[in-house]
This record gives structure tokens, sequence and C-alpha cells, in this order.
């Protein structure tokens, strides 16, 4: 019986939305590992991933860069020009290297030229967005941008024409398509989804993003729908706290039942483009410590292997996320998912639930109620 429901809401969601297929790669870290730079690299490459939430100029939406790992394809342009990109509900820019890049990064990666598409249209405008390590900027433009057969007419971009540094060298993608809101997009370009919205092309104000753990494959981000394969464990709605990031407030942090961090209360931002989970450095200092972590996250994998859940209190209810899911395990080492960062809020210390969270919950992304929706895996 279990089965054949199952089978039903599958082929009920195959008829809702539209589902952009993403690819789990190896993240650069792991990439640099193998080749034995990463260390040399980190040297080179400091970086502040609270940049990314409490920018100076413009939003920041690859801070952790080290750690992406989920792309899916979109086109823009007619005819279609391919890029592989991630996207990242912690920004709310779309941009891509253009032909008028001549930096390293662009020059390996594919590069959006105005002239083959018969539909672009120029402006004198600029964008400039500040990295921890650097600026990418460029011009803006307006062509067709089409996310798996959604055709989004007129959608402004950018098209970069420097990239900070040499770490978009070594990353798999080509660019971003921030999914966060207008407020916070940079040169008030107006986002892909809300253009989607306000034409009319998803069936509702929504989006959804399932994260396969480990190697597995299926990833994905739905416009337009909840799959209902996903939620049938029901969904805790969280109201957000404000409409800039997917930004909602955290009651506590515990560990086997006592409170470990956040015991105040804090604000959190579910964000698809970090994938650990970041957080103020005193807490991060204390689970270190309460986990039996060196002060870099390092820990024995025998010890990893009998850590305990970690919870969040959110909104009345709990969200276990448990050792396989924080615990990273590279060769024969292991490392736990976690980063310290300064970042305080008016509302007090701030977290980032990337994808170590992110990977236990389906997540909706709901703007027609300003709402986050978690659906235990």
């Amino acid at each position: 019986m279990r089965l054949l429901l199952l089978l039903a809401l599958v082929a009920l969601a195959h008829g809702l939305g539209t589902r952009v297929s993403l690819r789990k790669m190896k993240s650069l870290r792991e990439r640099l590992r193998e080749k034995g730079l990463l260390e040399s690299f980190l040297e080179e490459h400091p970086y502040d991933l609270a940049a990314k939430y409490f920018p100076g100029i413009a939003v920041e939406p690859l801070q952790n860069y080290m750690d992406d790992e989920y792309f899916g394809t979109i086109s823009i342009g007619t005819p279609a020009q391919e890029f592989t990109v991630v996207f990242d509900t912690g920004s709310s820019n779309l941009w891509v290297p253009s032909v008028f890049c001549s930096s390293p990064p662009c020059r390996n990666h594919n590069r959006f030229n105005p002239a083959d598409s018969s539909t672009f249209v120029s402006t004198n405008d600029t964008l400039f967005i500040a990295y921890g390590t650097g600026s990418m900027s460029g011009v803006l433009g307006y062509d067709t941008v089409n996310v798996a057969g959604i055709n989004v007419r007129n959608q402004v971009f950018g098209l970069a024409e420097t990239e900070p540094g040499d770490f978009f060298y070594y990353t798999p993608f080509d660019g971003i398509l921030g999914l966060a809101f207008p407020s916070i997009a940079s040169s008030g370009a107006t986002p892909v989804f809300d253009n989607m919205m306000r034409e009319n092309l998803v069936d509702r104000d929504l989006f959804s993003v399932y994260l396969s753990r480990d190697s597995q494959g299926g990833s994905f981000v739905l416009f337009g729908a909840i799959d209902p394969y996903y939620t049938s464990k029901g969904i805790s709605w969280i109201p957000l706290s404000a409409e800039t990031y997917w930004q909602i407030t955290m009651d506590r942090v515990s560990i086997n039942g006592v409170p470990a961090a956040c015991s105040s209360g804090c604000q959190a931002i579910v964000d698809t483009g970090t994938s650990l989970l970041a957080m103020p450095i005193p807490a991060f200092r204390i689970l270190m410590e309460t986990l039996g972590a060196s002060s870099t996250g390092e820990i024995s994998c025998e010890v990893a292997r009998k850590l305990p859940d970690l919870v969040f209190h959110i909104h009345g209810k709990t969200f276990p996320v448990p050792a396989r899911a924080y615990v990273i395990q590279s060769g024969g080492s292991c490392s736990l998912g976690f980063q310290g960062m300064e970042a305080p809020t008016e509302e007090g210390e701030l977290w980032i639930l990337g994808d170590v969270f992110i990977r236990e919950y389906y997540v909706v992304f709901d703007r027609a109620n300003d709402k986050v929706g978690l659906s235990r895996l």
C-alpha cells in the first residue's frame, strides 16, 4: 500500500512545477586537497564568511566558495548559450562570465557572447560585487533566460568583465543564480524568480530544494511546486524574520538535551550557497570542545562515529542534524562541517544553515507567505 501511495505521489509531482536537476560534484576544497594545493591556497586566499551577509558595497553570493557542491544548468540568449550555475538562496543576482572578461577564471569557463544572441539588449549600467578575496565587476544586460524550460524574457543579468583573484579558476561552475529577495540585489536588478512570479510562469509563488546525501543523485530545485514524495512526514512552517535573505529566528541549539549555543535565541539564514554550518566564533569554539574536536574542527573518525545529534530548536519545534550529516570524511581523516564567523546582527548572533543542514530536510521557500517549510527526509 505504501509503495502504491508513493508511486501515486510521484506521478502527481511530475505534473507540477518545473524541476531543475542539480549535480553534486567535488567541492573546491576536495579538488585542491587532491592536488596537494589546499594549504597554500588557503594561505593566499583568506576570507571572511560574514562578509556575505554584511557587505560594505553589495551582496556577495559565494563567500564560502571552497565547499559549494551542487550545480545546475541554465541557458541565456537566442540561440541558447549554456552555463553551469549555483542556485543560491543567499544572494539575489544572476551573473555569468562574458567574452569581455580576460581574467584567468573567465578564460576556462563558459562565457556569454552578446553578439551571438538576437534577443540581447545592452545597458550602460554597471555591476560590482565585493568578495572577501577581491571583487567581480561587469555590466548589466537583458536577455531570455531559460531555466528547465521556463523562458524568462527580458531578464536582467550581469556580464562579468573581471573576476576576483584566481579562486574561480578552480571552480566547476560558471556563475550564480541568486534566489533571495530583491531588497539585497546589487544594482537593483530584479531576481530571476521574481520575474517568474511577475509573469505567471510558475503555478505557485514558491520553490523547493532537495539536496542528496553523499554521492547520491537526484538533487533538484523545483520551481512553483512542492513535491509530495518528500513531504510525507509533514511540513513545519517557519515565518521569516526579514525579507532579505531567507532569514528565520532560531530558539537555541542543543546537544543531548542540553543547550549548547544560541541559548538566548539568534537569527539563522537558510542558504543553499553555503556548504557548511556557519556560526559565531564563540559558539564554534564551544561546539568543538563539547564534541571533542580540535580548534580547527579535526576529529578522530572513530570518535566521530559516536557523536550525538546537533538539535536546532526553531519556532517551537526540533530539527536534528545527526553526526553522519555534519562529519566530513575525506580520505582517512574526519572533520566537523562547522565554520566560525564574526557576524553580529541587531537581533543578536547569526547562524548560516548551509547544505549540511539542508541535506537533512526538504526545504520549501515560500514567497507568497514569507515562510520557510522544512520536511524531514
